[in-house]
């Protein structure tokens, strides 16, 4: 019994994890295509 609920914490701590991993690596990609926009902007692209 303790066994199982140490692996179902385990479990869902990694899919925290990687849910917000995601997060950060789509936020980091908005933040990136703004930049280029800026920069298209003053470029006169």
């Amino acid at each position: 019994m303790k066994t199982s609920k140490l692996l179902l914490a385990a479990l869902i701590g990694a899919s925290l994890a990687l849910s917000a991993c995601a997060t950060v690596k789509g936020a980091g990609k908005d933040i990136q295509s703004v930049g280029q926009a800026g920069e298209d902007a003053i470029d006169g692209k």
